[in-house]
C-alpha cells in the first residue's frame, strides 16, 4: 500500500507546494529515494521518463537547502542534464515545488546568448540546473564558481553519454568538492556508464524500478506498413474520435519536416520540432504543443 506524501519527512513548505498541485502519493520511485536522500546516501536509480524522478532528488534537495547555509560564491546543487529542453523542465520544476521555500534555482544551456544566464548566476542561486557545453564556457569564464556544491545530479546519465558528454562530464567533476552527495538516473546502465558510476558515486543504494518495462500510462501497438502508405495510416490514426495530440517520432530532421509540412497540408495542426532550430523556435514549438 502506498504511503501519503505526508508521511515522508518533508517541512511544511514543501509539503504546500505538493498539497498546492494535488500531489498526495509519491511514485515508487519517489517513495524509496526521498527518504534516502534525506539521509545523505548516494543513489544509482534506473528509471524510465515519466515515473516521477525529477520530484525524488528535488523535494530532499529543496528540503536540505531551505534552511540556507554558509557564505558562498556559488550553487550548493548542480543538476546535468543533457538537453536544453530536460534542463528547463527541470529548473521548472524546482521552481513550482519550492515556490514556498526561499531556495533560488537557475538552468543555463547554449543556443541562446549568455548574458542572461551569467546575470542569474550573480544573485548566487541554491540550485544550478545545466547542460555540460555551456557550464564548462562559464567555469573557464570564471562566471560560476562549483566549489560550494553539496549534491551532485546526473539526471537521463545514459543520454549524457550517447551525446558524447562523458569527456565534459568527467571535467565538471575536477571541478566540484570531494566531499558532496551523488545521485545518478538513469534508464539504461551501459558498462562505460557503470564505469562512470563507479567513480562518482560512493557506496552508492541502487534503485531499479521495472526499468525494462513501458510505462503503465502507455499502450504499445505495432502496425505493418508498407512505406508508401505510412502517411495514410498516421492520418488515419489522427483522425480517430479520441485524438487530441500526438508527438510523431521521425529518423531525420529533415524527415521531420516533410512530414509536419505534409499533414498541415491535410489539415492537421502540425509543426517540426528538430536539432538545428533556434532555441526560441523550439521553445515556441513546445508552448504551441
Amino acid at each position: 500500500m502506498a504511503i501519503p506524501f505526508t508521511s515522508l519527512a518533508l517541512s511544511e513548505p514543501i509539503q504546500s507546494a505538493l498539497q498546492e498541485r494535488d500531489y498526495t502519493t509519491p511514485s515508487p520511485i519517489q517513495e524509496q529515494t526521498i527518504p534516502l536522500v534525506l539521509k545523505g546516501d548516494d543513489v544509482m536509480g534506473c528509471a524510465q521518463t515519466g515515473t516521477g524522478k525529477t520530484a525524488a532528488f528535488a523535494l530532499p534537495i529543496l528540503e536540505r537547502l531551505r534552511e540556507g547555509g554558509g557564505p558562498r560564491r556559488g550553487p550548493r546543487a548542480l543538476v546535468v542534464a543533457p538537453t536544453r529542453e530536460l534542463a528547463t523542465q527541470l529548473q521548472g520544476e524546482f521552481e513550482r515545488l519550492g515556490e514556498f521555500t526561499r531556495v533560488r534555482s537557475t538552468k543555463v544551456f547554449g543556443g541562446v546568448p549568455q548574458g542572461a544566464q551569467v546575470r542569474a548566476l550573480k544573485s548566487r542561486p541554491e540550485v544550478l540546473v545545466a547542460c555540460p557545453g555551456r557550464l564548462l564556457d562559464l567555469v573557464d569564464q570564471g562566471a560560476v564558481h562549483l566549489g560550494d556544491v553539496e549534491v551532485l545530479v546526473l539526471d537521463e546519465a545514459d543520454h549524457m553519454f550517447d551525446m558524447g558528454f562523458l569527456p565534459s562530464l568527467r571535467r565538471i567533476l575536477g571541478h566540484l568538492p570531494a566531499r558532496r552527495q551523488n545521485l545518478l538516473f538513469s534508464a539504461t546502465m551501459p558498462k562505460e556508464l557503470r564505469r562512470l558510476a563507479d567513480d562518482v558515486l560512493v557506496q552508492p543504494v541502487v534503485l531499479e524500478l521495472n526499468h525494462s518495462k513501458p510505462a503503465e500510462t502507455i499502450e504499445h501497438v505495432l502496425y505493418r506498413c508498407a512505406p508508401t502508405l505510412r502517411l495514410e495510416l498516421l492520418e488515419d490514426i489522427l483522425d480517430d474520435d479520441d485524438f487530441r495530440s500526438a508527438i510523431v517520432f521521425l529518423r531525420t530532421k529533415h524527415r521531420a519536416r516533410r512530414v509536419a509540412k505534409q499533414l498541415d497540408a491535410r489539415g492537421h495542426r502540425a509543426i517540426a520540432l528538430q536539432g538545428n532550430m533556434t532555441q526560441g523556435q523550439r521553445v515556441r514549438a513546445m508552448e504551441g504543443f
